[in-house]
């Protein structure tokens, strides 16, 4: 338990996830605008 309240605190970790997001979200956006676009070609 001790370790997940360090993982919690430190804050490397939170810009680690953050960053994570960020990314998955761009990741995301882009499948569903390819996506959408193919769809619309066809």
């Amino acid at each position: 338990m001790n370790f997940l309240s360090m993982l919690a605190n430190d804050p490397v970790v939170m810009f680690s996830f953050g960053g994570l997001t960020i990314v998955l979200a761009i990741c995301a956006y882009y499948i569903y605008y390819f996506l959408k676009h193919i769809q619309d070609d066809s």
